[in-house]
């Protein structure tokens, strides 16, 4: 019961504080935007045809209601949180009438697909390879390794995938080029085959990107663990090396891995949105690119509001698991 008042429910409160104020401040930003939606729909629907003045102050006030623009300011903040807890986001503006979370819904499996994956394999290849060239930095292998890495870790993201691009679909075309899949969707082996063609080289992009950051976290944390006594000791017993790298490095510097691992889960939501626009890769990246650029805001309040949650929760997840990882929390 002590542990449920002290330590649980101030964290759950946390993240209901957070996703509150992630929420007004997504419903705050769009209607401080200076571009109306409502006025550039008209304007667009306007542009080459007339329309009976009337029909345009009916549609206008129609549009606003639709859309939660209509009242003050307080009622349109009502309005929208009665409408996110019947999980309504309202209409797309580009794609009218098509509701936003259709678009999001259509979006969301690729993504969670794709950086799911992409993500554990990353976090796992950069933990594993950072620990090692960390406890074994002298050798010569990994010196050349490090700086390989070095050299890939500050390179922007968008040409990691620009290279990955030119080389493997137009020099030695193995992969195609944009897409997420071929054919109709089937729980057959011609579909799934063509999900992981597609879906190749932006995992891979992202592969790269991620493990080269966690790798450097990696080796910083695991040279702090060589210098400590019980590794000391554990070398001067003769420990294997094996065992001293997984149960004495690995195991000592999990906590922020596991951190660093539940808020990139977390904010899967939002998208790869560099790697889903380079490749035409049909997730929620490339939705909110498109939303963006067309200042489609039910969109990207949809798809922001997922990643507040996503990161939200992530971070409550750790927060919950710290006693099972971490006996110093137990023992408070």
């Amino acid at each position: 019961m002590q542990l449920l008042r002290t330590y649980i429910l101030p964290r759950i409160v946390q993240w209901a504080v957070v996703i509150f104020v992630g929420v007004t401040i997504i419903f705050l930003i769009p209607r401080f935007s200076p571009i109306n939606p409502v006025d550039d729909m008209i304007g667009r629907m306007t542009a080459f045809q007339t329309m009976d003045p009337q029909a345009v102050v009916l549609m206008r006030a129609t549009m606003q209601d639709l859309y939660g623009l209509d009242g003050s300011l307080l009622e349109q903040y009502i309005n929208f949180w009665q409408r996110l807890l019947q999980g309504d986001l309202g209409p797309s503006f580009q794609n009218f009438p098509t509701p936003v979370n259709e678009i999001i819904a259509a979006g969301l499996p690729w993504t969670v697909g794709l950086l799911t994956t992409s993500t554990i394999m990353s976090w796992l290849l950069g933990i594993f390879v950072g620990s090692l060239v960390g406890y074994f930095q002298h050798r010569r292998w990994a010196q050349v390794l490090e700086r390989v890495v070095i050299v890939i870790y500050p390179t922007p993201y968008v040409i990691i995938a620009l290279i990955l691009m030119v080389l493997f679909t137009f020099y030695w075309p193995i992969f195609p080029m944009v897409g997420g899949a071929q054919g109709k969707p089937a729980l057959n082996w011609e579909y799934i085959s063509s999900i992981l063609r597609f879906g190749f080289l932006p995992a891979l992009s992202i592969v790269i990107g991620g493990f080269a950051f966690r790798f450097i976290i990696a080796k910083a944390l695991a040279t702090t663990e060589i210098a400590s006594d019980y590794v000391q000791y554990a070398e001067l017993a003769a420990v294997p090396k094996r065992r001293i790298v997984y149960s004495y490095i690995i195991r000592n510097t999990m906590l922020p891995h596991v951190n660093d691992l539940a808020l990139s889960l977390g904010a899967m939501f939002e998208g790869a949105l560099i790697t889903e626009v380079v490749f035409g890769y049909p997730g929620l990246g490339s939705k909110l690119f498109t939303a963006i650029s067309n200042a489609d805001y039910n969109i990207v309040m949809g798809i922001v509001l997922l990643s507040i949650v996503g990161i939200a929760t992530g971070s409550l997840i750790v927060d919950l698991l710290y006693p099972v990882f971490d006996p110093r929390v137990r023992l408070r």
